[in-house]
């Protein structure tokens, strides 16, 4: 269940407002959307390095609190090293806020442990988890930054050269498989090992390798599991049918590769599919992004660096699925480091550029949810 925290002061507000995110914001903007006194979740942006655009930055971060459906109020929370920052960029929001009918509850900043208010003269220091009232220290206060959680994972030295080897393996039983009649290995070919033949057949049926996948410990999976799962993610075609499959399922992504092969066919690839991967339709279950997102991460942790634009791609896609788009822009650029051209983390990084949100994020309250 979702606890219900009581704050009835700026201070304790403050308090309150990492755990909505998750994470310490540091030289951010967050925004705090209310509906009925209630906060439906937060909204942190980069703290712009100057005023120079303060009327366009604060239009568009207004933009964003309107989408949050009946939102009727706002908190604004600016952190920086300084004390007082950005006020061009507040009064801007506080403009927005009044032509759009949004009640600004608190506009507050804090540098450090101390705190203070734009509108008077309130400010003190963030209390500490022991000065908390109960009922606001049961839930965990976060210590990582926002940028926690975006790089890869370590792996022991012997699981590294074990992944590698299973990578290699399963390329070369892939090319042994697509051979024709009128193709043999050479005579002299090194045998190939059988695990990784085993490991090939499982891309016959990716939806179900992959919702497999999804249900196991990603830190423990077998070397040639996690091959074969880079080698699906390095694949735009057998990609997007497993990240249509970690979004909805096993019969989404049994439809999504029905319509990869009526498209390579020359039929039109259906919208519906497609939309899903640009944020449309209905809110996915968050835990089970989740567990998508720590499944990429992994598979990109582990294979050889040439290998990791696919999985890292991924775990860009769905960061920004859940609304991590700074984790996104991270993951975006490892890809692009490795293939400055990769077309998956080209595009989640022109959503972040954007300032694109996946529709869904603004959808809290769908039936069953």
């Amino acid at each position: 269940m979702t606890p219900i925290i009581h704050a009835t002061s700026p201070a304790e507000f403050l308090t309150v407002v990492p755990r909505l995110l998750g994470f310490v914001p540091q030289r951010s903007v967050v925004l705090v959307p209310f509906r009925r006194g209630r906060s439906r979740g937060a909204l942190r942006l980069d703290l712009p390095p100057d005023d120079d655009r303060a009327d366009e930055i604060a239009a568009t971060m207004m933009g964003l609190v309107c989408r949050v459906p009946e939102a009727d109020g706002c908190a604004i929370v600016v952190y920086s090293e300084t004390d007082a920052p950005a006020r061009a960029l507040v009064e801007g929001i506080e403009r927005r806020a009044e032509a759009c009918g949004v009640v600004i509850v608190e506009a507050l900043w804090v540098a450090g442990r101390r705190w203070g208010s734009y509108a008077g003269s309130d400010a003190g220091s963030v209390p500490s988890a022991d000065d908390l009232p109960p009922g606001l220290g049961d839930v965990a206060t976060p210590e990582a930054n926002q940028f926690a959680g975006a790089d890869l994972l370590p792996l022991d030295a012997a699981r590294s050269d074990a992944v590698e080897n299973a990578c290699t393996a399963l390329d070369a039983a892939i090319r042994a498989l697509v051979l024709t009649d009128a193709e043999h290995p050479p005579a002299d070919a090194a045998r190939i090992d059988p695990r990784a033949f085993a490991a090939a057949c499982l891309l016959d049926d990716l939806p179900a390798f992959v919702e497999r996948l999804l249900s196991e410990d990603a830190a423990t999976l077998d070397p040639f599991e996690i091959a074969a799962a880079a080698w699906a993610l390095g694949r735009p075609s057998l990609r997007d049918i497993a990240l249509i499959c970690w979004i909805d399922g096993i019969d989404a992504g049994d439809e999504a590769a029905h319509a990869q092969a009526r498209w390579e066919d020359g039929d039109e690839y259906p919208s519906e599919i497609a939309m899903r991967l640009w944020g449309e339709g209905a809110r996915p279950s968050p835990e089970r992004l989740g567990r998508a997102l720590l499944l990429a991460r992994q598979v990109a942790s582990a294979v050889p660096a040439s290998r990791r634009p696919g999985p890292l791609a991924a775990a860009a896609w769905f960061s920004w699925a859940l609304g991590r788009s700074t984790h996104a822009d991270l993951f975006a650029q490892q890809a692009t480091a490795i293939e400055p051209e990769h077309g998956l983390a080209e595009i989640v990084r022109s959503f972040v550029g954007a300032g694109h949100l996946p529709d869904w994020a603004f959808r809290l309250d769908e039936p069953g949810r």
